[in-house]
């Protein structure tokens, strides 16, 4: 049997090798995070809006997007009556009839439901300016 050797010689190039896309993958892991997040802390004040008795404006403007540790986070930013009308407070029921809204507990399936359709929509927008193909 004779013997063979086989030689090969790559050159690696392209965006794998320079970084741009390890880059581009960053920023739509990032944007995605906060798509999601701006679609919950819609979700919340739309339905803060149907629920909410007296309309004042105070607790829905605290609603925000923030960064977190892990991405991006929907906070009322700590208002102290916030866990009240979420209904985890320690004022809710069985201590008073208030149960509470349960608004960010019942926004949060949607969210999860939607997350996919705007995974979908963000990276089909990526892939259009050539950042990942």
């Amino acid at each position: 049997m004779p013997d063979f050797q086989i030689r090969v010689n790559a050159t690696r190039t392209g965006p794998f090798r320079d970084g741009r896309f390890q880059r581009a993958a960053s920023q739509y892991s990032d944007a995605l995070n906060y798509a999601v997040a701006e679609h919950g802390e819609k979700l919340v004040k739309t339905r803060l809006n149907q629920v909410l008795k007296k309309q004042t404006p105070y607790y829905r403007l605290r609603i925000t997007v923030r960064r977190n540790r892990g991405g991006y986070e929907v906070t009322d930013q700590g208002v102290i009556y916030g866990p009240w009308l979420e209904g985890t407070g320690s004022r809710n029921a069985p201590v008073t009839r208030f149960r509470g809204y349960a608004t960010f507990r019942r926004v949060k399936p949607i969210v999860d439901r939607d997350a996919n359709r705007i995974a979908i929509q963000l990276l089909n927008r990526y892939q259009a300016r050539g950042l990942l193909r």
